[in-house]
Order: structure tokens, then C-alpha cells, then sequence
């Protein structure tokens, strides 16, 4: 009985001791990037010479490192531990808050595609105040020659890959619109690289149109992309522009996060 209980006073100072020294961590903000041994001891009610065995415990695991003349800072541990929470988010955490503000801003459903193959798959979709029946939902896979989404990212493949999805005897068609013929194909998708930017136009789902951009990773390769996908009726040519500005400037933006959790 009695080393069980001594063995339940270790559990209990052992957590007494983390949750301690999370309180001294979490002391440190915008407003207060310095601290001193007595501000710590007041913070968490105890004596200097207390505070200070948490310190000197912070200190040696890098946590915490010393201010001179009598100050405490965050130490290299809490910035490397930073580093690695921020790569540790995935591509849809980055870019649903983005594609959130874009369905807002154009209000339209805004969608997050990725190329495996010969197939494109839905990763995210984001609605604007009035839901599109789409091809595209969150985890569907659709063909690659079809689609905004589906065509962006196929002009941004490897060479063999591109002539891989092009080269089957015959390409699947959705509706009249669709473009089959892989000549055809090919210089559309070489005017896609020019543009940095693909339009469609009922290509996959009727009276749907799409706009698409790539979505560059930390060594400038395509990754993803995001697009807008509208009736045609309520984005006509004139309005294109402004919709194409928004989703370049969405994908410029969550390829340039994506390259910061990466650095």
C-alpha cells in the first residue's frame, strides 16, 4: 500500500512539474518576449528559488534560454517544435480558410483538386450561398481530359505522363462540349502553360463553367490546383477576368504557405 501511494505522489509531482513549466511557456507573448526570475515566481505563486529550479530545467532541454542581464527568453526547442507543427499541415488545412474567402469574394463553389495518374481527385469543395450540382465532389475521382481542374493540372504533368492520358484509344466524353481529340488536347493544354490558367465551358457537367490554377509546392512543381466552378449563365465573358484574378491570386497564395512550412 504504501509504494503504491508513493508511486501515485510521483505521478502527481511529475504532472505538477509539466503543468508548471507549460505555465512559465505559455507566459511568453507578443507583449512580453522577456521575463525575469521574479516575474515567473509571481506568475505562478511560488518562491524565487522554486522558479528558478523550473527555469534551470527549461534551460537545459532549450526551452528557455537566458536574457542577460537577469531576463529569460523562448529557447531554439519551442521554434524547432514550431517548425515541425507548421510542416505538419496538410495541403486542405492550408487552403480551406483560402478557399473559403474565394467562394465568398466570387460566390461560387471553389474546389481543390490533385492529379494521381491518369485520374483527378476532389479533395476539397467549398460552397458558395447556392450549391452547384457538380461531377467534382470531395473524394470523387473523375477522368483527366475533362474539366478546368482536370485540365490545368494535366498541362503541368511530365511529358510521358501527359502523352500517357492522351494516348488511349479513345477519350471519354461528357458532353457535347467535350474535347476528345488528343491533337487538340495537346495544344490546349500548351496554351493552359502559357496562361498559367484554364477556362471551361461545359465540358464535364452541362452549363458549368470552371476556372482553374495551379498550385506550386516548395520546388515550383504543380501540386494541386483551385478553381471556380459556376453556372455559365452567372459568369459571362466579361466577368471571366475578374474571376480569373481571384483564383490565381488564391492558388499564388496557398502555394507560398505551403512553401513557408516547408522552409
Amino acid at each position: 500500500m504504501t509504494g503504491h501511494k508513493s508511486s501515485g505522489r510521483g505521478y502527481r509531482e511529475r504532472n505538477s512539474t509539466a503543468d508548471r513549466a507549460l505555465e512559465i511557456l505559455l507566459l511568453f507573448d507578443d507583449d512580453r518576449t522577456v521575463a525575469t526570475g521574479t516575474d515567473i515566481a509571481d506568475h505562478l505563486g511560488v518562491a524565487r528559488s522554486t522558479a528558478y529550479r523550473y527555469l534551470q530545467s527549461l534551460v537545459a532541454s532549450g526551452f528557455i534560454e537566458e536574457q542577460p542581464p537577469a531576463g529569460y527568453r523562448l529557447g531554439p526547442r519551442v521554434f524547432e517544435l514550431a517548425r515541425l507543427a507548421r510542416k505538419g499541415l496538410g495541403l486542405s488545412e492550408i487552403a480551406r480558410p483560402l478557399m473559403r474567402e474565394l467562394a465568398a469574394e466570387v460566390g461560387e463553389t471553389v474546389l481543390l483538386t490533385r492529379r494521381t495518374g491518369g485520374t483527378v481527385v476532389c479533395l476539397e469543395r467549398e460552397e458558395a450561398d447556392h450549391p452547384v450540382r457538380l461531377s467534382y465532389e470531395r473524394g470523387h475521382v473523375l477522368p483527366i481530359n475533362a474539366g478546368a481542374a482536370a485540365l490545368v493540372l494535366l498541362a503541368y504533368a511530365p511529358p510521358q505522363e501527359i502523352a500517357a492520358a492522351l494516348g488511349r484509344e479513345r477519350l471519354p466524353r461528357f458532353t457535347g462540349a467535350t474535347v476528345t481529340d488528343a491533337a487538340e488536347l495537346y495544344e490546349r493544354l500548351e496554351s493552359i502553360k502559357a496562361d498559367g490558367l484554364a477556362v471551361s465551358r461545359g465540358e464535364l457537367d452541362p452549363d458549368v463553367l470552371g476556372v482553374a490554377a495551379p498550385i506550386r509546392g516548395a520546388r515550383g512543381e504543380v501540386v494541386a490546383a483551385v478553381s471556380v466552378a459556376a453556372l455559365s449563365h452567372r459568369v459571362p465573358v466579361s466577368r471571366v477576368p475578374t474571376v480569373s484574378a481571384a483564383v490565381r491570386r488564391t492558388a499564388a497564395t496557398i502555394g507560398d504557405r505551403l512553401r513557408l512550412i516547408d522552409s
